[in-house]
């Protein structure tokens, strides 16, 4: 209860308030902070050193109209030039396809050991470039019209090049090694070589590359080179040239006429094949 008393009425008495009967509410104290720090968190905390006003901290904002973003591999949201792709597609479709075994035999190429044997022997045999030819014929030119004889001279052991020419050196039976390159486009210009090779037992070889083949013989690409022969000091290394492509290539040619190449799935594909199976397990096991 209170009282108030004014001057020109007296005094007045208020009763006390009356609360409404309830439940308790019990008050939740704060337990006080310990005053030392217990954890290593703490002890961190504490031995850190106070932030420089001076240094103000500005985080990046990678939103829009902020700052640039940082580098990340976009290779797979780039397009790609047509020629990569259709390259990329073509060999996709050579793995899910069935390949005939006359096409899929281009994939198996000679061993990395016996390739670069047979590279290291062959440019030995390169062909004369066209300043050499033009230089060549130039000073047997000055020598003519200076009025000395010409001297015959012997015909330079070379590499052989060029699908028509090779053909009939096979068909001659003049080439003592043929090397065909595996990525050779359209694949119908050299598919037939491998079988004349085994018909005519001429040692042959598939080699990656028609870029490498090209090389050689001085130009962009080539689609095969023949040996036809070689200088007595390199005739042990082609022996043994010969021998090991035999074996790999002319030798097998029952094994690579049935082998069949393609039916690669994809990962999708696979996984919902095997989603397929075990389901078909599954209702297997409940019968």
């Amino acid at each position: 209860s209170g009282s108030c008393s004014l001057p020109e009425y007296g005094t007045f008495t208020f009763p006390a308030p009356v609360m409404p009967k309830g439940k308790k509410t019990r008050s939740t104290r704060r337990v006080a902070p310990a005053p030392y720090p217990t954890s290593a968190r703490g002890s961190a905390a504490a031995r850190r050193k106070p932030a420089n006003p001076l240094i103000e901290k500005r985080p990046r904002n990678f939103g829009i109209g902020g700052d640039i973003q940082p580098k990340r591999d976009l290779s797979r949201f780039v397009k790609w030039p047509r020629y990569v792709r259709l390259q990329r597609q073509r060999a996709v479709l050579y793995e899910r396809l069935k390949v005939p075994p006359a096409i899929n035999q281009f994939t198996q190429s000679l061993d990395r050991q016996t390739a670069k044997a047979f590279f290291r022997l062959a440019h030995k045999y390169r062909p004369e470039t066209k300043q050499q030819k033009r230089d060549r014929l130039k000073s047997a030119a000055e020598r003519k019209a200076e009025g000395q004889e010409e001297t015959p001279s012997k015909k330079p052991v070379v590499l052989k090049y060029g699908i028509n020419h090779i053909t009939s050196l096979i068909e001659q039976k003049k080439a003592q090694l043929v090397a065909i390159a595996h990525d050779v486009d359209p694949i119908e210009v050299v598919v037939w070589v491998p079988a004349l090779c085994r018909k005519m037992q001429v040692p042959y070889c598939i080699v990656k590359g028609k870029s490498r083949l090209g090389q050689l013989v001085h130009k962009k690409t080539a689609t095969a080179v023949a040996l036809t022969s070689v200088k007595p000091e390199d005739r042990n290394s082609l022996n043994q040239l010969v021998e090991s492509v035999k074996v790999n290539f002319n030798d097998r040619a029952d094994e690579i006429r049935k082998h069949w190449g393609g039916g690669i799935m994809g990962s999708k594909t696979k996984a919902r094949l095997s989603k397929i199976e075990k389901a078909r397990q599954r209702e297997a096991a409940q019968k």
